[in-house]
């Protein structure tokens, strides 16, 4: 039989809910396609809510603990990293990425860096830096916007954002066609047009929205009404009596937010996620002009949430819903078939998409790492790849179960504990209440079991 194509479509900072067949606030009809023909995971959590330590636990199945990367700074992951992509390159394919990968410095000319991401396992590149960067990262893109006059623009409408309130929402500055989504999209999308080798491929396509700042182009950004978009979490009362934590650290120099300014901001992030659900799209249509659609995996995730006022907050970096939950799709040539897809509601981790696709591609990883593969869950939905799921941010460890999420400080001491079946938008902290002793106990015990796992096997 001949070998599937793999397409890994990855977004930045997507909410878990941020989907049409998710949250039904936002319009991702591409997205929701992927879903009925595949299997959705809905309490997909990220490793860390931090963009570098996620993306190195993603190519690497090791976690903050393992790596010690906790966060975004020049880190660059060594080249003599075991990555999935080598696992699916060995296999045969042919590797390709478009879009972001932050798993270098986003300093210099991404493109006298090419050799680290074919160390890494990717063949045919082009790599540009996330929306921050791209105001003075060189790279394929940036080229481009200054040989037509718009990188100055570009520089001086983010140089402004940041100079005002953090959560400015205004259209880019460039226009729809120049927009960095829109040229990761294209760029795969013509990639895949030409693409006539004859190895199977695996194409990434690494999209660096929707990212803040609140910048999507229109149309899109007037596409949603900021009235209609769901309101925040609010910030209970139990916020303002938290231990030392990453959370009371944010929550004590939170910015100033306005109704107005969420539902903004919202609408704005809504707009951008059907920018690149379109994009997406018009891959998809490629793929099926050039028959290969029925023989193609696809997987789609994100590095991390954004806050976007719950909790009084913007952003990442906290243990919140917000950040940690985040959007898992995965369709395979067996998945077919059926116009609702599979839910498989246990906890799984974001990085678990490596181990998948490395199998899927017919060479299993052989090394040591702490993802897991998802393979059984598309054959049958309510099996248990995890017993539980795991996230990690400034030495805090976060434990999401069936029924409950506990959040430790630096300090292993529990601050935080939901009921996530009862108490969706966690506003009842039920960290510290003697009823809930044994509860509290015995996930702390699975939490050490599982550090002690993950740290005792790496020789």
């Amino acid at each position: 039989m001949t070998k599937p194509n793999i397409l890994f479509i990855m977004t930045d900072q997507q909410r878990w809910d941020a989907l049409g067949c998710s949250g039904g606030w936002v319009r991702t009809p591409n997205l929701d396609r992927i879903a009925a023909e595949g299997i959705r995971f809905p309490n997909c959590v990220t490793t860390t809510p931090v963009c570098i330590p996620a993306r190195v636990t993603m190519a690497t199945g090791l976690y903050p603990h393992n790596t010690g990367v906790w966060s975004n700074g020049n880190y660059t992951l060594p080249e003599s990293s075991r990555t999935w992509m080598q696992a699916i390159r060995a296999a045969g394919y042919r590797t390709s990425l478009f879009g972001k990968t932050h798993l270098h410095p986003h300093g210099g000319d991404l493109r006298e860096r090419e050799h680290l991401m074919h160390a890494y396992g990717i063949d045919d590149v082009d790599e540009i830096g996330g929306p921050r960067a791209s105001a003075r990262l060189r790279s394929h893109m940036t080229a481009r916007w200054e040989a037509q006059g718009l990188w100055k623009a570009y520089q001086d409408d983010y140089a402004e954002r940041f100079t005002n309130k953090p959560h400015v929402v205004r259209p880019s500055v460039l226009p729809l066609e120049e927009y960095a989504d829109t040229y990761v999209g294209q760029r795969a999308k013509a990639y895949l047009t030409e693409y006539s080798r004859s190895e199977p491929w695996c194409c990434w396509v690494s999209f660096g929205g929707p990212h803040e700042p609140w910048d999507t182009p229109e149309p899109y950004a007037s596409m949603y009404a900021p009235a209609n978009m769901p309101p925040p979490a609010p910030c209970p009362e139990w916020c303002s009596d938290l231990a030392d934590s990453e959370l009371k650290k944010r929550l004590q120099r939170a910015p100033v937010l306005h109704p107005e300014d969420v539902a903004a901001m919202r609408a704005n992030y809504a707009g951008n996620v059907t920018l690149i659900d379109d994009q997406i799209g018009e891959i998809l249509g490629v793929i099926e002009k050039r028959g290969e659609l029925e023989n193609t995996v696809i997987a789609f995730t994100s590095d991390h949430g954004e806050l976007n006022g719950d909790y009084g907050l913007i952003y990442k970096s906290v243990s919140l819903n917000g950040c940690v939950r985040v959007p898992l799709l995965i369709r395979t040539p067996n998945t077919l078939g059926t116009s609702t897809g599979g839910v498989c509601e246990g906890p799984v981790e974001w990085a678990d998409v490596g181990p998948t696709l490395a199998e899927l591609a017919g060479n299993p990883l052989d090394y040591e790492q702490f993802a897991v593969s998802l393979v059984p869950a598309l054959t049958d939905p309510h099996s248990r790849p995890r017993k539980d799921a795991i996230s990690e941010i400034a030495g805090e460890v976060m434990l999401l179960t069936d029924e409950w999420r506990i959040v430790l400080n630096a300090e292993g001491q529990p601050y935080l504990l939901f009921d996530v079946r009862s108490d969706p938008l966690e506003q009842a902290n039920l960290a510290g209440r003697s009823e809930y002793a044994d509860v509290q106990s015995r996930l702390v015990a699975r939490v050490l079991e599982r550090l002690v796992q993950s740290q005792t096997h790496l020789t």
